[in-house]
C-alpha cells in the first residue's frame, strides 16, 4: 500500500499553556506534536510512532522492501519501522531488535538487547531463519546538546549497523540507515560506494523540516 502525506487535520494551530513545572522547550514539543499531522495520522492508522511514515515514504520512492523478504529493524523501539515492514515483506520474516522492550507486533519477532553483543548476530539468524534481505536503522544516539559530538555518536551507530551488516546482510542485500548532515560521515559514505551497487540520500516528508536527519538508502551489497 502506497502512503501519501497526511493531510493537515486542524485549521488552527493549538496552543499548550503554560505550567509552573513545565519548561519552554516542553511546552514547544508537546505543541508540535498536537499540530504535526504525522502524529495524528500515526494515531489514526494504529502506527506506534510517526516515524512509521519515513520508511513508508522512502520505500514508496526506492522500491526496496519486497514480499518474503527477510528483515532486521535494529533499533526497532517503538515498533513503527518494524510495522511497516510487516505490512510490505508479506510472508517474509521481520525480527526487531532494540535495548528496550517492545510491545508485541503481530508478524515480527522481537528480541531485546543489544545488537552488537556476542550472541545478538546467531539470535538475529536464527530468528529470521536465514541471511536478511533489509537491514533498517532509524537509530540515534540520545543528544547531549553539543552539536559536533551529537553528531559523531550518530555516525559511530550508522558504522556500528554498517558493519553488522557486512556481516550478515545477503548478497544484492539493502541497508537503509538515518544519518545526519554534518561533514564526519564522508568516510562511511565511501565505504557504502564500495561495498553496494547503488548509495542513495533522501529525505522524507514526514522528517520535519527543520531537523538534520536524512536517510540513506544502499541496494545491491556486494557480499
Amino acid at each position: 500500500m502506497k502512503h501519501t502525506q497526511p493531510s493537515t487535520f486542524r485549521t488552527s494551530p493549538e496552543r499548550v499553556k503554560a505550567a509552573k513545572a513545565r519548561k519552554l522547550s516542553s511546552r514547544r514539543w508537546l505543541e508540535r506534536q498536537l499540530n504535526d499531522p504525522y502524529v495524528a495520522a500515526a494515531k489514526r492508522a494504529g502506527y506506534r510512532s510517526r516515524a512509521a511514515y519515513k520508511l513508508a515514504e522512502l520505500d514508496d520512492r526506492f522500491h526496496f522492501l519486497k514480499r518474503g523478504q527477510r528483515v532486521v529493524d535494529l533499533g526497532a523501539a517503538p515498533g513503527g519501522w518494524t510495522q511497516i515492514a510487516v505490512a510490505r515483506a508479506g510472508k517474509g520474516r521481520v525480527v526487531g531488535i532494540d535495548l528496550l522492550a517492545i510491545d508485541p507486533i503481530p508478524g515480527a519477532t522481537l528480541l531485546q538487547g543489544d545488537f552488537l553483543a556476542d550472541d545478538a548476530e546467531r539470535k538475529l539468524l536464527e530468528a529470521l531463519g536465514g541471511a536478511p534481505d533489509v537491514i533498517l536503522s532509524d537509530m540515534a544516539a540520545p543528544a547531549i546538546g553539543h552539536a559536533s559530538t551529537d553528531h559523531l555518536r550518530i555516525v559511530a551507530l550508522v558504522e556500528a549497523a554498517l558493519e553488522f551488516a557486512g556481516k550478515v546482510l545477503a548478497p544484492g542485500g539493502i541497508f537503509v540507515a538515518k544519518v545526519f548532515q554534518g561533514g564526519a560521515e564522508r568516510s562511511l559514505l565511501e565505504q557504502m560506494k564500495r561495498d553496494f551497487t547503488s548509495v542513495r540520500h533522501a529525505k522524507p516528508p514526514a522528517s520535519r523540516a527543520e531537523s538534520a536527519e536524512v536517510y540513506v538508502v544502499a541496494q545491491g551489497f556486494h557480499g
